[in-house]
C-alpha cells in the first residue's frame, strides 16, 4: 500500500502577500494596533502587536484574549490565533543569529548534570533578554544553542545592525569579553532571504524560519571560536559594519559547494 502523501498547504497569493506585509511591517491595521497597544505600560511586549505580556498592562488586555502564548513566549495568544487561522508565510529578507556554548560536552563532563543544566538555563535566560533588548525574537532553544530572528516587522529596517549588536552584547553578557567566560560561546550572524511563518502541521507547528539563509547562519556559528562572532559579508554590508581592521575569513561550510566570506568580531 502506498504511503499517504504529506499534506501541503495550497499556495494562496493573497495570504502570502498578507504575511509579507506583516513580516515587513507594512500592514496598515497592524501599525494601528502597535500604535495603540504600545502606549499601554509594561513590558516585555508581543513582538508582533506590542501587547504587554506582563502586568499591569497584560491584566487589562487579558479579557480580550491577549497574554503570552504557550507556544512562543514572545508572541501573544491573539497573534498566535491569527497565525493559526492563516497558515503559511512568505519569503522575506531578515537577519539571523545562532549562538552556542563551545566545548559543552567537555564542560558537562566536568560538572554534575544538575549544575550543567543550571548553566544552560542561565545561558538561555541571558540570550532571551539580549535578543529582546535588540528587538529580535527567539526562535528556539536547542541543546546548548540559541536561535534568534531579526525580522523587519519586529526589528525595523536596521535588523542586520541589531543582530550584530545583539551578538556582541551576548558575548559581553556571558563573560566572553574577559579571560574567563562563564559560558564560552561562538556566534554566527547572517542576512538573507528565508521563508518565515507558520511551519509544521497540527500540534507540531511554530512560528519559525527555514531556508538556505538559516542553514548558513547555523554553520557560521559552528565555525566561530569561543568569544567570536562570525558575520557574513552579506550581514556586514546590510548593517553598514565598518570592517576596516577586522579579521576576514573565507570559510568552506559543511554542506555547501561555494565558500562564504565573513568578518570576525569580538565583544568590545
Amino acid at each position: 500500500m502506498a504511503e499517504p502523501a504529506p499534506h501541503v498547504h495550497e499556495h494562496d497569493p493573497e495570504t502570502e502577500e498578507a504575511w509579507r506585509a506583516v513580516l515587513n511591517g507594512d500592514l496598515g491595521a497592524l501599525k494601528v494596533f502597535r500604535s495603540v497597544l504600545g502606549r499601554i505600560p509594561a513590558g516585555p511586549r508581543c513582538k508582533l502587536c506590542l501587547a504587554p505580556l506582563k502586568a499591569p498592562g497584560s491584566v487589562v488586555l487579558r479579557p480580550f484574549g491577549f497574554g503570552p502564548s504557550k507556544l512562543n513566549r514572545r508572541l501573544c495568544r491573539a497573534c498566535f490565533r491569527s497565525i493559526e487561522k492563516r497558515p503559511g508565510g512568505a519569503e522575506v529578507e531578515l537577519s539571523l543569529l545562532f549562538a552556542d556554548v563551545r566545548g559543552s560536552t567537555a564542560i558537562a563532563e566536568r560538572m554534575p548534570a544538575q549544575e550543567f543544566s543550571r548553566l544552560i538555563s542561565r545561558f538561555y535566560g541571558v540570550a532571551a533578554n539580549v535578543v529582546d533588548k535588540w528587538d529580535g525574537i527567539v526562535d528556539k532553544f536547542v541543546g546548548d544553542e540559541v536561535v534568534a530572528l531579526f525580522v523587519p516587522g519586529f526589528a525595523g529596517e536596521d535588523h542586520a545592525s541589531r543582530a550584530v549588536a545583539a551578538a556582541r552584547d551576548l558575548l559581553r553578557e556571558t563573560g566572553n569579553d574577559s579571560g574567563e567566560p562563564w559560558a564560552p560561546i561562538g556566534v554566527g550572524v547572517h542576512t538573507g532571504v528565508a521563508f518565515v511563518g507558520r511551519v509544521g502541521e497540527g500540534d507540531a507547528c511554530d512560528f519559525t524560519a527555514v531556508g538556505d539563509a538559516v542553514n548558513t547562519a547555523a554553520r557560521l556559528a559552528s565555525e566561530a571560536g569561543a568569544g567570536e562572532v562570525l558575520v557574513s559579508n552579506a550581514a556586514a554590508a546590510a548593517s553598514d559594519l565598518n570592517a576596516s581592521g577586522l579579521e576576514s575569513r573565507t570559510l568552506t561550510l559543511r554542506g555547501r559547494d561555494e565558500m562564504i566570506d565573513a568578518v570576525v568580531l569580538a565583544a568590545a
